[in-house]
């Protein structure tokens, strides 16, 4: 049996939120500073907005993200955000306020993944820590 698998790194899944309905273009370029980098490379993308009257506004990664900010954004183009995790972030999201959801690969995990692979191994373990976790550990280690 072959793996059918394509040759990706860990993929994650990240929601950033904003007031406003309109993302900042400094955060924009940042996104696309560390796709430009190498770093990660994005897979999907969705965007929410429920504006002050409450009303949701989504805009899907294969639909024109101008009006979000996003535009200008390397993608590769994949339906990989589940309504489930749509579901979560536009019940959660207050008026005047936007969510963009990503979905990105961790490409510079790719080689070092595929080598572990070509020697029978796997990834095994890929553990996210979130930053509030960090810094007590590093306040506790003080």
């Amino acid at each position: 049996m072959t793996d059918s698998m394509p040759d990706l790194g860990p993929v994650e899944l990240v929601v950033l939120t904003f007031p406003g309905t309109r993302i900042d273009p400094a955060t924009v370029a940042e996104i696309q500073a560390i796709v430009d980098r190498g770093y990660v490379t994005l897979l999907d993308l969705v965007y929410l907005a429920r504006d002050e009257h409450g009303v949701l506004t989504q805009i899907d990664v294969d639909e024109n993200l101008d009006d979000a900010g996003l535009g200008g954004l390397s993608l590769e183009a994949r339906a990989l955000i589940s309504d489930e995790d749509l579901e979560v972030v536009q019940e959660s999201l207050q008026p005047g306020t936007s969510a963009a959801l990503i979905v990105y690969e961790e490409t510079w995990a790719r080689r070092l993944a595929g080598q572990v692979r070509e020697q029978g191994g796997e990834v095994a373990l890929h553990i996210q820590v979130p930053r509030d976790v960090l810094a007590r550990a590093v306040r506790a280690a003080e």
